[in-house]
């Protein structure tokens, strides 16, 4: 039940090609910016399209596995947890941004609808 208490499931395509790197430690990571599409009518009948990014990072063999293989607009499926990230601005006001930590990623081999 742990599992669930912090579970994040979406379907969605790259907003850009992962950025990877490999720190002192040797622990890789990636990460990349993933768009949900939300499609609804509007009550005027119209057909809306609504679009959301989320902050992905993938950590050690995970992202090792998927560098090369994960390009803008792909389309991928990503599980895993929701995290906060806080650094400080360059005026040194504390920010958070939130992200997800995937501890699963699949690529479907779907294209982009509209490329």
């Amino acid at each position: 039940m742990n599992a669930l208490k912090n579970s994040v499931t979406l379907i969605g395509h790259l907003g850009r090609d992962p950025e990877s790197k490999t720190l002192e430690n040797g622990r890789m990571f990636a990460k990349f910016t993933l768009a949900t599409d939300e499609v609804y009518r509007n009550n005027d009948g119209e057909k809306v399209k609504e679009t959301q990014w989320h902050n992905v990072i993938l950590w050690g063999k995970k992202a090792e596995s998927m560098n090369g293989l994960l390009k803008k607009g792909k389309e991928v499926v990503v599980r895993g947890k929701l995290t906060y990230r806080t650094y400080k601005d360059k005026d040194g006001i504390e920010r958070s941004f939130p992200e997800i930590v995937a501890s699963e990623l699949m690529l479907t081999g779907k294209a982009p609808a509209d490329s």
